[in-house]
C-alpha cells in the first residue's frame, strides 16, 4: 500500500508542528520551504487539518499555525483514514465502480481487506508524541 502525498504532507505538517516550543506558530511559508512542497498543497493540508481541529490557525500581524491537541492526543491512523478515505485498495473495494468478474467468488478482497485492517490498526497504535520521541535528532534536521 501507498500513502497518497496527500496524506504525507499531512503528517510532515503534523510533525513540523509537534517540533515546535509549545504555543509558538508557525507557517506555511516556513513549512513549505523546509520541506520544499508547494505553498498551494500545504494551504490544502492545514486547511483540512484546522477543520478536523488538529491545528489552530491564527489570523493577523502575529498569525500563524500551531497544533490545536496535544501531540499524545493526535492518533496517525485516524489522521490516514480521513486523509486516504476511502481506501480502495483494489476495485472490488468500490461496489459502485465494481466491474471485477471475479468478484462473486474471489477470496483476495477479503485477504486485502484483512491486510488492511491490521495496517489500520497498527497506525492506531500511534500517536504524533510517538512520532516525536527522538526529537533531539529530528531538532538537528531543523
Amino acid at each position: 500500500m501507498q500513502l497518497t502525498a496527500y496524506t504525507d504532507y499531512t503528517l510532515r505538517v503534523l510533525i513540523y508542528l509537534g517540533m515546535q516550543a509549545s504555543g509558538e506558530k508557525s507557517n506555511i511559508k516556513e513549512i513549505s520551504s523546509f520541506y520544499n512542497i508547494s505553498n498551494n498543497h500545504l494551504s490544502k493540508v492545514v486547511y483540512e487539518l484546522g477543520k478536523l481541529g488538529m491545528i489552530e490557525t491564527v489570523r493577523g500581524r502575529n498569525g500563524g499555525i500551531r497544533l490545536a491537541k496535544d501531540p499524545d492526543q493526535i492518533n496517525i491512523g485516524a489522521i490516514v483514514r480521513h486523509t486516504e478515505s476511502p481506501i480502495n485498495l483494489v476495485e472490488c473495494f468500490d461496489e459502485t465502480r465494481n466491474t471485477c468478474k471475479l468478484s462473486p467468488a474471489c477470496k483476495l478482497k477479503f485477504v486485502l481487506n484483512e491486510a488492511l485492517n491490521s495496517y489500520l490498526k497498527v497506525l492506531d497504535g500511534y500517536t504524533l508524541e510517538d512520532l516525536l520521541q527522538n526529537r533531539e535528532e529530528l531538532k538537528t534536521l531543523f
